[in-house]
Parts: C-alpha cells; sequence; structure tokens
C-alpha cells in the first residue's frame, strides 16, 4: 500500500501531447474532406469520422486517466484508514486480552484473600470458642472457690456466734444469780457488766432482749421453759431464765420464760448458767 499514484495529472506538461494529437487528427480530417471531391464518397466520410473520433478520444483520455486515478486514491485512502482501524483494532484487543489476564490474576488474588480471610474467621471462631471454654472454667472454679469461701465465712460466723451467745448466756446467768444474790452492789456491778457485753455484741449486730416480769407472752418471741404447749393468751411472763437474740434485725432464738412462780425457788448457780438453748 506504501506504492500510491500521484494525486492529479499535471495539467498542462501531460494534456498537451493528447491536445496536440487530438488537433492533428482534426486538421487532418479537415484535409481529408476539403481535398476530396465533392461530394465526397463514403470512405472519406468514415475516415473523416473515425479521425475526429479519435482526436475526441485522446483529448478525453487525460481526464479519464485523471478520473481513474483520483477513485483508486480514494480507494487507497480508504484502505489505508480500514488499514490504520484494523491495527487499532488489535491494539484493542491486544489491550482486552492484557485486562482480562491481569483480570484473572485480581480474581485469583481475590479468591486467595477470601480463603485466607475464610480461614482467619474460622480460627478466630475456634479462638473464641476456646477462650469462652476457658473463661467459663475459670468461671466455675472461681464461682466454687468463693462458695468454698461463703460456706467458711459462714460456718466462721455461725461459730462465733454460738460462742458470743453462750458468753452472753453466762453473763445473764451471772446478773440473775446476783439478784437472787440480794446484794444490790453485786447487783449493779453485774448489771453494768451486763450491758457492757450486750453494747459490745451489739456493734455486730447481735442484740440481746429479755422480758420484764409481767409482760405479756408472745408467741415467736417468747418460749416456756417447762416446754407448755397449751400457753393462755393472757399468759404473762414470771421471770426470764435466758435472753433471746436478733442478729441483723433477724431472729435468732427467742427468750426462755417461766409463766408460773415455781414451787421452791431454784440455786443460783443453776439454771441460766446451764440452759442451752439451738440457735434458730
Amino acid at each position: 500500500m506504501s506504492d500510491r499514484p500521484e494525486a492529479r495529472l499535471a495539467r498542462w506538461p501531460s494534456v498537451m501531447p493528447f491536445l496536440i494529437g487530438a488537433a492533428l487528427l482534426d486538421a487532418f480530417a479537415w484535409w481529408v474532406v476539403d481535398k476530396s471531391d465533392k461530394p465526397i464518397n463514403i470512405w472519406i466520410a468514415v475516415l473523416a469520422l473515425v479521425s475526429v473520433a479519435c482526436a475526441t478520444w485522446a483529448s478525453v483520455i487525460p481526464f479519464l486517466n485523471d478520473a481513474q486515478n483520483a477513485v483508486k486514491l480514494d480507494e487507497l485512502q480508504k484502505l489505508q484508514t480500514a488499514a490504520t482501524q484494523i491495527n487499532n483494532l488489535e491494539k484493542v484487543a491486544t489491550q482486552i486480552t492484557i485486562a482480562t489476564a491481569q483480570w484473572q490474576n485480581v480474581q485469583e488474588h481475590n479468591a486467595k484473600a477470601i480463603e485466607s480471610a475464610k480461614h482467619i474467621s474460622e480460627e478466630m471462631s475456634a479462638e473464641a470458642v476456646r477462650f469462652a471454654e476457658f473463661m467459663k472454667k475459670a468461671n466455675d472454679s472461681e464461682k466454687a472457690t468463693l462458695r468454698l469461701e461463703v460456706e467458711k465465712l459462714k460456718r466462721a460466723e455461725s461459730d462465733w456466734l454460738q460462742v458470743l451467745v453462750r458468753v452472753l448466756d453466762h453473763v445473764f446467768a451471772l446478773h440473775r444469780a446476783g439478784k437472787h444474790s440480794g446484794q444490790q452492789n453485786l447487783i449493779e456491778q453485774l448489771a453494768h457488766f451486763q450491758n457492757a457485753c450486750r453494747d459490745a455484741a451489739r456493734l455486730i449486730g447481735l442484740v440481746a432482749f429479755a422480758p420484764t416480769p409481767g409482760d405479756k407472752f408472745v408467741p415467736g418471741q417468747h418460749q416456756v421453759a417447762d416446754g407448755r404447749k397449751d400457753v393462755p393468751s393472757d399468759a404473762k411472763v414470771f421471770e426470764t431464765v435466758a435472753p433471746g437474740y436478733t442478729f441483723q434485725g433477724q431472729m435468732l432464738r427467742p427468750a426462755l420464760v417461766l409463766l408460773d412462780a415455781p414451787a421452791a425457788k431454784p440455786a443460783p448457780a443453776s439454771s441460766a448458767a446451764e440452759v442451752d438453748l439451738p440457735l434458730s
């Protein structure tokens, strides 16, 4: 496609020989007609016509060649444009092929990334399950330890509470024995000592109470010392054998009382000091 004809013929240098030839043929036809006898015969007329026709053809040939060259040039230009477009299409196809290959690489990388993310997610899920199990075991162990410690504290609390109640029972029995002795100074000293012990116990929430003689018997707060079940509703307390206790607002033990006067007065060393009531 590199061999391209000239776009246009140079007008006068290329056309002049054809025009001269056409003029010579026309002149020849005129000379033949002019020199022939009149009227001219058929052969002279045919010769003149052929000469004129050749002259006409000679004058038209350069313009026909020019038109053919123009057509060929247009065709060549169109072919060149088509070839350029084909080359561009080949470049585009090459770029599409490269882009497709890159897209496949991207898809492969994405697939690998998705697979890695899935693997990481599975590992994280498994690690979360293991961590939850570990925390559950740790919580269970900690709860068991705390439960054991709470039970120990409750047992210790119950032990020292029983010891403190026994001490207060003995202090009450000592005060009661002093009251039965009739010595006023001793009674006052023992009363002060009992109040001091009760004030100290009240700091931890242990409160002792004892009804006074003549108070109404209240079930739940008072308990009959002789174990009677048929207690009249209007029964009155005659004497307190052992005090009752509340611990932090809850009933710990009711007071042990007598409703009637005993047949014989008990000895000072007995009764209250020897009473052992269970704690509720």
